[in-house]
């Protein structure tokens, strides 16, 4: 549970969650870190043309995802944890599946947190850049065992700190998105739309030694798909929360107009800056480039904005992403799918040994960023596939209860929803694909032990999946040894 599903569980009592609030669960659940890279993110890998193509195709896909999750909140209301829509169509594997993929993804995101976070104190102090060295890594431990101490103690959301939180995410973003509106140039977007003048540059050599071309539209739009699905991370919030709506019919409302408000957002911060300056420039600037785009839209005090922005809404998300995994795993032990310690409670009600769990792997993680080129992006695309697990499972139990109830208008919207997810991970994401097969390995070495608590053991289709998950897991640890996949 994210600190605003927590903090609105607290605040509605009986009187229910509103459209308004809802509206709230979505938009607050995926705006995070990735709301303020994004302006350099994209600019690095398509034109103004292709972005916009992409945001609709992307639009598209996640709107079917989230009204196939508000469908089977709808339906299944007896189901807990989004896990849970795999294990009850395919079998316990599938659950587990979905649920470590989740587990997977809430402290990977931690990882992200960090180097972003690192990475903007950079603008105040040039030796943090690009946010993975030592120092980078000691003092991201540092906050990050801090967060794991407090959550141990007890310490879980307040409504004072969402609110201080949401006000500097949205406000600060509304802030830069004026600015571009304003100092928008027409001449500046459309000079090069389809990056057709930077392909020919690269090929010409004048690009600069190390430019490399865009490619052709379709394939800037593909090499924008994680990068968008990256931002989208918490969709599920408002279906998540349909149990606690006043009224169930305004969860379908809250997350058409909740999208809608994120694609506004996602678009403007990563396409109106086109308009101010060319994109090839921005992708030139260090992480996150929001910071520097503003600092020159806004001289002396833009940079710093920003910064404080950014640090202040890491921190609040990076608190609710400590909670998220272990509160995953309880309800994965509550469903049999992990060994009951997993869910055990210490005397604060936090669950102690799945916390520390979640510290040790973070840590771990946070030690290989060392040996990689990008940290951030390597971070990021690696939440983002092994959440897609989670999302693509979900779609296709909803095209098989439409298909079980013949309903033909949501069983179309699972297979959008199906399509999309996968398609978009073979094409843009199958590296990070192999390699989030690694962190499968240990999980089932907890999943053959909750099976035999249960006197089951491991059945044939568990031995077969996790012979090939396993098997493509190494394959991933020879390929990055061979250099075809890289960190």
């Amino acid at each position: 549970m994210s600190m605003e599903e927590a903090t609105a569980k607290q605040e509605v009592g009986r009187r229910g969650i509103g459209l308004f609030g809802l509206i709230g669960m979505v938009v607050s659940s995926c705006i995070g870190s990735g709301a303020f890279a994004i302006t350099g993110q994209l600019s690095q890998v398509a034109s103004p043309g292709a972005a916009l193509i992409a945001w609709l195709i992307v639009g598209v896909g996640f709107l079917a995802l989230a009204l196939s999750l508000n469908n089977l909140g709808a339906r299944r209301p007896d189901l807990p944890g989004i896990f849970s829509y795999a294990q009850e169509g395919f079998g316990p594997f599938a659950g587990f599946i979905s649920g470590w993929g989740y587990w997977l993804s809430a402290w990977l995101g931690n990882v992200a947190f960090a180097t972003m976070m690192m990475s903007t104190l950079g603008y105040f102090f040039p030796a943090f850049l690009p946010g993975n060295t030592v120092p980078c890594i000691a003092i991201a431990s540092v906050v990050m065992w801090l967060l794991t101490y407090f959550v141990i103690r007890g310490v879980e959301s307040a409504s004072v700190l969402n609110a201080v939180v949401m006000v500097c995410k949205v406000a600060s973003l509304a802030v830069f998105i004026i600015f571009s509106v304003f100092m928008f140039n027409a001449g500046v977007f459309t000079a090069d739309f389809w990056g057709t003048v930077y392909n020919n540059a690269v090929a010409a050599g004048s690009a600069g030694a190390d430019a490399v071309a865009l490619g052709d539209v379709p394939q800037q739009i593909i090499n924008c798909l994680i990068i968008m699905m990256w931002v989208f991370v918490g969709v599920e919030g408002a279906s998540v929360m349909s149990s606690r709506a006043a009224r169930k019919s305004d969860v379908g409302k809250a997350t058409v107009i909740g999208l809608a408000c994120l694609l506004a957002i996602y678009i403007g911060c990563s396409v109106l800056p086109y308009g101010y300056m060319p994109y090839s420039e921005i992708a030139m600037l260090d992480y996150p480039a929001m910071l520097y785009v503003f600092e020159d839209m806004a001289p002396g005090w833009g940079g710093a904005f920003i910064s404080i922005a950014i640090i202040i809404s890491i921190l609040g998300s990076w608190l609710s992403f400590t909670m998220l995994p272990a509160e995953t795993t309880s309800e994965m032990a509550e469903a049999k799918l992990l060994p009951a310690s997993w869910g055990a409670l210490n005397k604060k009600g936090a669950p102690q040994m799945s916390l520390v769990v979640v510290g040790g792997c973070t840590q771990a993680f946070m030690l290989l960023l060392l040996l990689s080129a990008d940290a951030y992006d390597f971070a990021y695309s690696m939440c983002t596939v092994s959440i897609v697990i989670t999302w693509a499972l979900a779609a296709m139990y909803q095209v098989k209860l439409s298909g079980e109830r013949h309903e033909a208008g949501q069983l179309a919207i699972g297979l959008v929803a199906s399509v999309f997810l996968v398609v978009g991970v073979l094409f843009n994401g199958w590296s990070f694909l192999l390699l989030t097969c690694v962190g499968y390995i240990p999980g089932f070495v907890v999943y053959a032990k909750a099976r035999k608590d249960q006197g089951e053991g491991l059945g044939r289709v568990d031995k077969v999946g996790i012979v090939v998950v396993t098997a493509l897991g190494v394959l991933s640890l020879v390929l990055l040894g061979m250099g075809i996949i890289s960190l």
